[in-house]
């Protein structure tokens, strides 16, 4: 089984909407209950895990911005 597969569906589902490519902390402020991610710090842990699985893109910059793969 894929890592945290319910705290990656939250966030893909924020980040399908996404008219853009969002930063860690855009992703957090957009999530409406926030209990499951203490911080920004574990939104790109999450996502940068989904990242190595291919099904999420990590933009190099400062910060790093997270987009879906189609």
């Amino acid at each position: 089984m894929r890592p945290q597969r319910r705290q990656y569906e939250r966030l893909r589902g924020v980040l399908s909407d996404a008219d853009e490519p969002l930063t860690a902390r855009e992703i957090l402020t957009l999530l409406e209950e926030q209990e499951e991610f203490e911080s920004a710090h574990r939104v790109a842990t999450v996502l940068g895990r989904w990242a190595e699985e291919g099904d999420v893109e990590v933009l190099q910059g400062s910060p790093y911005r997270y987009r879906l793969n189609n």
